[in-house]
């Protein structure tokens, strides 16, 4: 795993990838810090790192396209999946350097909280708190982008879906107000997400049957419950859905300035399923 992890992390700054992405996190961090710690005299630095949120965007899907697409489309990946190494430790080895090149540019942030101090009161405790969050928003939105890239072999198509993945994320909590808050349409949206779960599932492992048990067996489930306690299904979509908001986790750190446990979790609960599922995927193309 190690060999794997300095392997992919020196790939990244031979590169442009790895430096465009610490170039544009750190540009950001930069400009709003400026403008909201200093100018504006902000003594959170947790106000700056809630408004480049959206960097994410752009630069969780350059970083992720080539993970594992670019060795798909040049074939290089068949040395990996032959060399005697786990299934676990080529996807960790991946994920490492890719948090490595995430903490270069949070190591460098570390300083601003420091900076407000010297310019007069400041909030260490909080401020290091909400990097730390910010970190774990980064590293789950990693993971996603890690594992998309192990759906198609082109880097375009990676980086696109990545992008359109996290674009639902950040819009998630203004998405979810307009969904169905009726037992009956709260149903619906459920075995719509069960279906789209499903369909991934199938997509990583390429296992139809476990597919179609997971689907028919949730679905008999979903509605037996609901002809038991209707009651219980109005506005749960909404409501379920909103403890999903990985936005909303930092929002929630950033304005009360603590420490989020409820979404620190939340974070460690999306990276270690989207790592599950990752490894789950390289061990259907190894054996395929």
């Amino acid at each position: 795993m190690k060999a794997i992890l300095k392997r992919e992390f020196a790939s990244y700054f031979n590169t442009l990838t790895g430096w465009i992405f610490v170039a544009a996190l750190l540009a950001f961090t930069g400009i709003y810090f400026m403008i909201l710690n200093l100018f504006q005299g902000s003594v959170f630095f947790a106000s700056t790192l809630d408004q480049i949120r959206y960097i994410f965007l752009i630069t969780v899907p350059i970083l992720t396209m080539r993970c594992f697409a670019e060795e798909r489309r040049m074939q290089t990946d068949q040395l990996l999946l032959t060399a005697p190494v786990t299934e676990e430790d080529i996807v960790l080895g991946k994920y490492g350097a890719l948090l490595c090149v995430l903490a270069i540019p949070m190591g460098i942030s570390c300083l601003c909280p420091l900076i407000i101090r010297l310019c007069g009161s400041a909030f260490l405790g909080a401020d290091y708190a909400a990097i730390g969050m910010f970190f774990l928003l980064g590293a789950a939105q990693l993971a996603v982008g890690m594992l998309i890239s192990t759906l198609t072999g082109s880097q375009l198509i990676a980086a696109g879906l990545s992008f359109c993945a996290l674009l639902l994320l950040y819009l998630w909590d203004g998405l979810v107000e307009y969904l169905p808050v009726s037992a009956v349409g709260s149903l619906i949206g459920i075995l719509v997400i069960l279906l789209l779960l499903t369909a991934l599932f199938y997509a990583i492992s390429r296992d139809r049957r476990m597919a179609a048990v997971l689907l028919a067996g949730g679905s008999v489930l979903l509605v037996g419950w609901y002809f038991l306690d209707t009651r219980r299904f109005a506005g749960m979509l909404p409501d379920a859905l909103k403890l999903f908001s990985l936005h909303a986790a930092f929002r929630t750190a950033a304005s009360e300035h603590l420490l989020d446990i409820r979404g620190v979790l939340l974070y460690l609960t999306v990276i270690v399923m989207a790592i599950m599922l990752t490894v789950t995927a390289i061990r259907s193309r190894r054996w395929n």
